[in-house]
């Protein structure tokens, strides 16, 4: 068992900010993403998954 005391604090302050906010934030950046990946690929992907009733 580790002891949270000598966790390093980057670490303890994300696992805080996940337990407050839940994991919303990416852990890479747009920059940080493949190149080939667009907004028109995310789009398409929520197209295709969209509940019937959400018509």
């Amino acid at each position: 068992m580790t002891n949270p005391d000598r966790e390093p604090s980057e670490d303890r302050d994300r696992r805080r900010l996940d337990d407050i906010f839940g994991e919303v934030l990416p852990d890479t950046t747009s920059d940080e993403r493949d190149p080939g990946s667009s907004d028109r690929d995310r789009e398409s992907w929520y197209e295709e998954n969209r509940p019937p009733h959400h018509g």
